[in-house]
């Protein structure tokens, strides 16, 4: 899909983060927060803010073709988020993608069908949810791989994926069983969703409809050599596992910023009374600057494999988390009446920040595995 709202000659190579930042602010502070409660009401897919934040640069500045500038990618995260948390999602499943897609060495996956996906000429998401959790040992995988000729046969069904839909794609790990049911190791695929797989409507959720998510069922679904991303995927994972965490964080300091916005924008009117609640807006304001200096600090280097470099995403990830739920709801009670409103932004803002609290990794999933790490280091 061609964007009207970039020029279609528009490229990320070359482009600075000065141009990249301002394409993004345009987006976001015109289409995309006109937009934001028709995504959030009706579930409107905005594929078309997509395509216009892949031609400004915004989705394609953190591969190694482009800079690996992950700071610049959080940076541009936050500033969609803070205009609609449902966008900053579909950026971040669109991120990872391409992530895997790169960072997989397939020849097949890192050409012209990456090129095309960091633009956003094409869409895809990640079906990792259940994985990550797999691999933490909280939930069983739910796709199931068997050998056969030139590749693997999947079978399964996973209740919700994001970002997807028919001609679309995602990054997705099934478990590969042996003759006798026991399982030998992961591989990790590029899922085309094409007539082969079944789209099932996921129930109404309380926010966030607006992120194309879907149930799938996979039945003798094929995967060859030009979908591989990685056999084994644990490997693959390990190495991949920091930066597909913090590239959240752009999505929690987004929309706490936009709690922040709303929080301010009473000042005028109810500061002498607002002056009496806890998380005021330069209180959080601080929080927030502190939580961005370090996420860029830990950009700079997110393949660092080190226990201390991701026991550190992890606490900022669960920390902005919080930062996000404590700010929309200071949000709605700096506005009082008017932010009770179901159309008012803070209403939008709290169910967005719950979902920033409960998406993979979830916070008691951050601290289960903070806990785990801990204790490898210092046991018991």
């Amino acid at each position: 899909m061609q964007s009207e709202l970039i020029p279609s000659d528009s490229s990320v190579e070359g482009w600075s983060d000065d141009e990249v930042m301002a394409g993004v602010a345009a987006i976001a502070r015109g289409p995309l927060e006109a937009a934001a409660s028709r995504i959030d009401a009706e579930g409107f897919y905005p594929l078309d803010i997509m395509a216009a934040l892949g031609q400004a640069g915004a989705l394609g500045v953190h591969l190694d073709r482009h800079g690996a500038r992950f700071g610049l990618s959080i940076d541009a995260m936050t500033e969609a988020s803070r205009a609609c948390g449902a966008t900053g999602f579909l950026m971040w499943a669109h991120d990872v993608c391409g992530l895997y897609m790169e960072q997989s060495g397939n020849p097949y996956l890192t050409g012209d069908r990456l090129d095309a996906h960091a633009l956003g000429l094409t869409f895809g998401g990640t079906a990792l949810s259940n994985p990550m959790k797999a691999f933490s040992g909280i939930e069983p995988m739910m796709l199931r791989a068997t050998s056969t000729r030139g590749g693997y046969l999947i079978n399964g069904t996973l209740p919700w994926v994001s970002h997807i839909g028919r001609g679309q794609y995602c990054g997705a790990i099934a478990a590969v069983r042996r003759d006798d049911g026991s399982i030998s190791h992961e591989v990790m695929f590029i899922l085309d969703c094409d007539e082969r797989v079944e789209l099932r409507h996921c129930p109404v959720f309380s926010g966030m409809e607006g992120t194309s998510t879907w149930g799938i069922k996979l039945t003798d679904y094929f995967v060859g050599e030009p979908q591989m991303i990685a056999d084994p995927a644990r490997p693959f994972i390990a190495r991949i596992k920091p930066a597909f965490i913090l590239l959240q964080v752009g999505m929690a300091l987004g929309v706490a910023q936009g709690g922040i916005d709303s929080s301010l924008e009473v000042e005028p009117v109810l500061g002498h009374v607002n002056r009496f609640l806890h998380d005021r807006p330069d209180d959080l304001r601080a929080e927030l600057e502190d939580a961005s200096s370090q996420a860029r600090r830990l950009a700079q280097t997110p393949y660092d494999g080190s226990k201390d470099y991701l026991l550190e995403v992890l606490d900022l990830r669960a920390r902005g988390a919080e930062l996000a739920l404590r700010a929309a709801q200071a949000s709605l009670l700096h506005q009082g009446a008017r932010g009770y409103l179901m159309s008012a932004a803070p209403q939008r803002r709290i169910r967005e920040s719950h979902f920033v609290a409960i998406v993979t990794p979830a916070i008691k999933h951050l601290r289960w595995e903070m806990a785990r790490l801990c204790e490898e280091e210092f046991p018991a």
